[in-house]
Formats: C-alpha cells, sequence, structure tokens
C-alpha cells in the first residue's frame, strides 16, 4: 500500500524582507502568518513529508518566482521541496531546480500554453513537473452540457471551472477534462485546490478530490480547506487523495505534523515515518 503523504504549503508574497508567508480565504483578505525559510525550517523538523512554497502573486504581478526566497528555505529543509507561482518557461524551471527545488507547480502558464506541459516534462522529468488546478464549483449547467458533471454533497450537481492569475479569471475550463489532458501531456502529479474550500477551515472538496483521484493514474494533492486533522482523514478515504496540502492549522499552530500522523496512523490511513 502506498503511503499517504503530509504536506505544508507555505504561500509567499513579496514584501519589503523579500517575502512572507501569507493565508486567506478563497485567495484574498491576506493576513501575515510569518517567515517562509523558519516556517520550512520548523516543518522540515516536524517530520512533513514534503512542503510545498506558492508564490501567490507572481502570475498576476507578471514577474518571476522570489529565487533568494527559495535558496534560503531549500537551504533548511532535506525533504522534497514544490515551489509554484509565475512559472512560464522552461528556463524559470531550470533557475529554480538550481535554486534547491526538487519539483515545480505550474498553473496559469499551462493553461495558456498546454503545450508548456509536454515540453517540461521532456526535459526536466514528469516527476518533476505538478499541475495546479485552481477550480470553483459552477451549478450552470444549461449552457454547459459538454462539462463533467459532479454531483455535490446535498445532492445538487455542478461542473468544475479552471481559474488562474490566483484565482482571478475563470477560464470556461472543466477542470476534469483539463486534469486528464495534463496528464496526457505528462504531468506526474496534480495539485488540486477548490477555491471554494480555500481558507474556510469547512473541509476538502471532497467531490472534486474523489472524481479526479478515480478518474487520473497520476497522485493527486488534496487542497484548500482543511481545518482539522480529521478533514486530512476524509481526504485520504472519501476523497481518495495520494496526499493532503494544509496551511493555517500549522501555520498557527492549532496542530503539529506529528499530531497530525499519530492520529491518521490510530485511525488506520499508511501514513510515512
Amino acid at each position: 500500500m502506498l503511503t499517504k503523504r503530509i504536506i505544508p504549503c507555505l504561500d509567499v508574497t513579496l514584501d519589503r524582507k523579500g517575502g512572507c508567508v501569507v493565508k486567506g480565504v478563497e485567495f484574498v483578505h491576506l493576513r501575515d502568518a510569518g517567515d517562509p525559510v523558519e516556517l520550512a525550517k520548523r516543518y522540515n523538523e516536524e517530520g512533513a513529508d514534503e512542503l510545498v512554497f506558492l508564490d501567490i502573486t507572481a502570475s498576476h504581478e507578471r514577474r518571476c518566482t522570489m529565487i533568494d526566497v527559495i535558496e534560503r528555505t531549500a537551504d533548511e529543509v532535506f525533504i522534497p521541496l514544490t515551489v509554484g507561482g509565475g512559472i512560464a518557461s522552461t528556463e524559470a524551471i531550470r533557475n529554480i531546480l538550481r535554486a534547491g527545488a526538487d519539483k515545480v507547480s505550474i498553473n496559469t502558464a499551462a493553461v495558456k500554453n498546454p503545450d508548456f506541459v509536454k515540453e517540461s516534462s521532456e526535459i526536466f522529468g514528469s516527476q518533476c513537473i505538478v499541475t495546479a488546478i485552481d477550480c470553483r464549483r459552477n451549478t450552470n449547467l444549461k449552457d454547459n452540457k459538454d462539462k463533467t458533471i459532479i454531483e455535490l454533497e446535498d445532492g445538487t450537481k455542478a461542473w468544475y471551472e479552471v481559474v488562474i492569475y490566483g484565482g482571478r479569471t475563470p477560464t470556461g475550463l472543466d477542470a476534469v477534462q483539463w486534469a486528464q489532458k495534463v496528464e496526457a501531456l505528462g504531468s506526474g502529479e496534480i495539485l488540486l485546490t477548490s477555491m471554494d474550500r480555500d481558507g474556510t477551515k469547512d473541509g476538502y472538496d471532497l467531490p472534486i478530490t474523489r472524481t479526479l483521484s478515480e478518474t487520473l493514474d497520476i497522485p493527486i494533492i488534496a487542497s484548500g480547506g482543511a481545518g482539522n486533522i480529521g478533514h486530512m482523514y476524509d481526504a485520504f478515504t472519501e476523497g481518495k487523495a495520494d496526499a493532503a496540502l494544509a496551511a493555517s492549522i500549522f501555520h498557527f499552530g492549532e496542530y503539529t505534523i506529528g499530531e497530525a500522523k499519530e492520529y491518521l496512523r490510530e485511525k488506520g490511513v499508511a501514513i510515512r515515518d
């Protein structure tokens, strides 16, 4: 049995100090959560399986990811580090990997140019390319008969629309169909974030997580909505995710990585040591 992964996420924005970790609700109303390097060091020591570093305003601000912060973060962690935000070229990927990242997460650039996924995976290997998919529920079914319709928790039906530029711009793309396409293009993993759940602490969006987990052969990282470690259990059992990403429950000291892993082991989930 493959073990499940616990992954803290550092959502980083540029500030006068060079970068700070923030947390908001649906990618807005951001509040300071601390220094990215110090948080990364703490999570490494607590036993996180991996770490995700997302420069969440890089694409919107049309700038490159913060290389200096990545270098300082990579110096403090000895677990796989995935970096995303504003990555739009193979040169940018190469620079981020040289700075110490193990994987890169591409999002907006992939939607605008799907061949970027194929080119990147051919150059750096599929294991290095994570496609981030941010999506929102869309209940307009009348004009979207070609979409993948999913039954929600209350029995209503919706499709999930891909959004880009840090959740600011809807694309009309169906999230399930887009995920299938990037898998075929060579992406090695999907980082799935439900914009409806991000920062709400209401739990992961299980309908879309389960649908992608059952549809694709590559791993699915569930993201958006973790309010307690019970939600992680739901992501693994009901959502069938391969990994659970969380931010605020770890950043603000509600739980440690160790507490999350102990809880999940007691519930019978295979978790890495």
